[in-house]
């Protein structure tokens, strides 16, 4: 791992909750924001582009049923949910995120704190996405959420569930259609059997071949601004070794490629112990080489 490696990328951010400009002190370069006013987060993301911040991918507005999470959450932000009501308001609702920079759409299944859009809106969803080549995250928390994700073709999960401990079948299904879990693990440290039940569908998920990427949800809550090495602790105990934990960091989800210019160094070449390796993927520098 010697030398410059990809942009380390934390996969689920709320650029409108936290301080930008610190991000590549703490070695990121690039994140993806998943959910916040499109107005607000396209302003955040030219300015941090001009400033030589790591690079943004955005997903727009949460697309949610009416009253839906997060609408009556107090930290979500004025315009950052875009209501659906059917499958022709959803390719609608897609439409506008795409047109306001998007490159990831974002809809939310929490039946704990309200309505879910229905099936077909869902697929709604996904069919418009499709169509306009972004791919969907979806939030998923309360029973039977994950399940309704895989079985209307969602293409990756906002977090690694953590709600329910979840059937082997049903991973293999999310596997097999190629669903991306974001892993998220360190939001739920003091939630007691909620972060064990991720770690442990992480785990499922990473044995059946699953292909997981990091992310934080920074702005959830007490987080490092930038790489977190408890994140990448709940990782290792989830099973996830060296190396699939650096695909993790570099995947340039939700496109193919990392802009030009933007590089990862580790001042160590390697970690002193295995217990170190949390620390020493934290010692990240982000760079850019133009």
């Amino acid at each position: 791992m010697a030398g410059l490696l990809p942009p380390f990328v934390d996969h689920h951010v709320h650029l409108q909750l936290i301080d930008v400009p610190q991000l590549l002190a703490g070695g990121l370069g690039g994140v993806v924001d998943l959910g916040g006013a499109p107005p607000a987060v396209a302003s955040l993301a030219a300015a941090a582009d001009a400033a030589g911040l790591p690079y943004v991918r955005h997903a727009g507005a949460f697309l949610a049923a009416p009253g839906g999470y997060p609408s009556a959450r107090p930290w979500c932000p004025d315009g950052a949910v875009r209501e659906i009501r059917s499958p022709a308001d959803a390719a609608e609702a897609v439409a506008e995120q795409v047109v306001s920079g998007a490159t990831v759409v974002k809809v939310t299944l929490n039946t704990d704190a309200g309505p879910v859009p229905d099936p077909s809106t869902l697929a709604g969803v996904v069919t418009a996405a499709e169509r306009h080549g972004v791919p969907v995250a979806a939030h998923v928390e309360g029973t039977g959420m994950t399940e309704l994700a895989v079985e209307v073709g969602i293409h990756a999960l906002a977090h690694t569930p953590w709600t329910e401990p979840l059937d082997a079948s049903l991973v293999q299904s999310a596997v097999d259609q190629g669903q991306r879990w974001v892993t998220t693990l360190d939001i739920h440290r003091d939630s007691g059997s909620g972060q064990q039940t991720a770690v442990t569908n992480l785990g499922v998920f990473h044995a059946a071949g699953g292909r997981a990427l990091y992310g934080t949800d920074l702005g959830n809550g007490d987080l490092p601004l930038g790489v977190n090495p408890r994140e990448i602790a709940a990782m290792i105990r989830a099973g996830l070794d060296r190396e699939t934990i650096l695909d993790a960091l570099t995947d340039p989800w939700p496109l193919t490629l990392h802009p030009d210019g933007m590089a990862t160094r580790i001042p160590i070449d390697e970690p002193p112990r295995e217990a170190d390796v949390p620390m020493w993927f934290a010692s990240a520098q982000a760079v850019r080489q133009r």
